[in-house]
């Protein structure tokens, strides 16, 4: 059965071996992994989409094709890997060894000084990915991570979105933790929360708030104060709660809690760039004073785990930030069952598919949640590896160069493994696999 959870030491995707797992998400595992034949060359990190045709990662990919920063992990390699004719998307990037920001801050003596620079750090990666017309959306200290020695480095773009990206999702809440979210976004959450195809657009001032939340939370332990909603004469209102300067809470210097008050200002426009922030934080620390290089006592060493924010209109709970594309009817099914399986229901009768017996529970049914709410899939640009290229068959269309199957009158959103197009919903045809003769079973 098809599974891309828990590979074992040796299995190859295209030019790499696989060595151990290092750790698995919602949408994806990573892997330590070696190049074939240049397994000298050193250890790589090699993520592995769970689900099939997961469009996260080609945005993923994309994204990092274009960045060039040594705060930012190196694309060296993506493609599909295809046990049994299932794609599943993958990436290769350098291995980054180090540990999570927060981790790294409790392990030692943290003083402002040291905050500074890291920040600087991340700052830096954001303004390479604002640069090329991308977004992060996922800013926070466990997806940043510190060298041996001492830089930083942002990692995961799983969440992450450029300019003119294809629309994946229109589902609440937006990518991201609800904790690191920015206040235009809550308030846009809270307005449209009737609006099911209104999608939030995250800025580059979105990132810088959420890197303004990670100092706060890197120096003192603590969320900042976030807003709340509250019930007013006319229904509800938010509220901002007093704001608690982080130089209270710890020995911050003055430099640095300006900045952190400076990323987390209100107005998205008073924030400022990521190259400003970046620029300010690496001017104060070489200027700042002694004040600098005192310990944060009472911040991250002494302070209990954080309590979550006092609201936020997300309320996500069950709401999956990813997108399950797991698309595996194959040319030969009828339509009639492929709208079933689209629409969340296995088909009550007829032959099963060869896909069918290559796909275990985990793979061929995704969770409940996301199952639900409004989604939209607009048709790749490209067809997905192993979908039948044209001349399509009598009831099918040629959209971009493959072969699709209408679902009768259904009109999007389309659930979670349809796709868009002219305001209908489609879903992609695969040639069907054919046995091997040279190993008859």
């Amino acid at each position: 059965m098809t599974n891309s959870a828990g590979l074992a030491p040796g299995t190859e995707i295209g030019a790499w071996r696989v060595v151990g797992q290092q750790g698995q998400g919602a949408c994806g595992a990573v892997y330590r992994a070696e190049r074939v034949g240049a397994e000298e060359a050193g250890p790589f990190a090699l993520k592995l989409a769970l689900h099939p045709l997961d469009p996260r990662f080609e945005r993923e990919g994309e994204l990092l094709a274009r960045l060039s920063t040594s705060h930012v992990p190196r694309l060296l390699d993506r493609g599909w890997w295809m046990p049994d004719g299932t794609p599943f998307p993958y990436l290769v990037m350098e291995w980054v060894e180090g540990l999570p920001l927060y981790e790294w801050g409790t392990r030692r003596v943290l003083t402002s000084r040291q905050a500074l620079r890291l920040l600087a750090h991340v700052a830096r990666a954001l303004e390479a990915t604002h640069a090329v017309e991308g977004v992060h959306r996922d800013v926070k200290g466990d997806n940043i991570r510190v060298r041996a020695d001492g830089t930083a480095v942002l990692m995961d773009f799983g969440s992450s979105n450029y300019r003119q990206a294809r629309t994946l999702t229109y589902q609440h809440p937006p990518p991201g933790t609800p904790e690191y979210q920015s206040p235009e976004s809550q308030r846009f959450q809270w307005e449209t929360r009737h609006q099911p195809r209104v999608r939030y657009e995250a800025q580059p001032a979105d990132d810088v708030y959420a890197l303004g939340v990670t100092a706060y939370r890197l120096c003192t332990g603590k969320y900042p104060p976030g807003l709340e909603l509250k019930q007013a004469e006319e229904g509800f209102a938010f509220v901002d709660p007093p704001w608690v300067p982080p130089e209270t809470l710890a020995s911050v210097c003055q430099e640095l809690a300006a900045l952190i008050r400076r990323m987390l200002h209100e107005a998205p426009a008073s924030r400022g760039s990521a190259a400003s922030v970046a620029q300010a934080l690496e001017r104060a620390a070489k200027k700042a004073g002694r004040a600098a290089d005192l310990p944060l006592a009472g911040g991250q060493h002494a302070a209990p785990p954080p309590a979550s924010a006092a609201w936020r209109p997300a309320l996500v709970a069950a709401l999956g930030m990813c997108l399950v594309v797991a698309v595996w009817w194959l040319g030969s099914q009828s339509l009639e069952s492929a709208k079933a399986m689209a629409d969340g229901h296995q088909p009550t009768e007829g032959p099963v598919g060869l896909a069918d017996s290559t796909l275990d529970a985990s793979t061929a049914r995704p969770p409940a949640e996301f199952e639900q709410g409004g989604m939209a899939l607009d048709v790749p640009e490209k067809p997905f590896p192993g979908q039948h290229r044209p001349p399509c068959g009598k009831h099918e269309l040629k959209i971009n160069d493959g072969c699709w199957g209408r679902l009768g009158e259904a009109a999007p959103p389309c659930g979670t493994r349809a796709y868009e197009w002219k305001g209908m919903c489609y879903v992609p045809i695969f040639d069907p696999l054919r046995p091997s003769t040279s190993n008859p079973p």
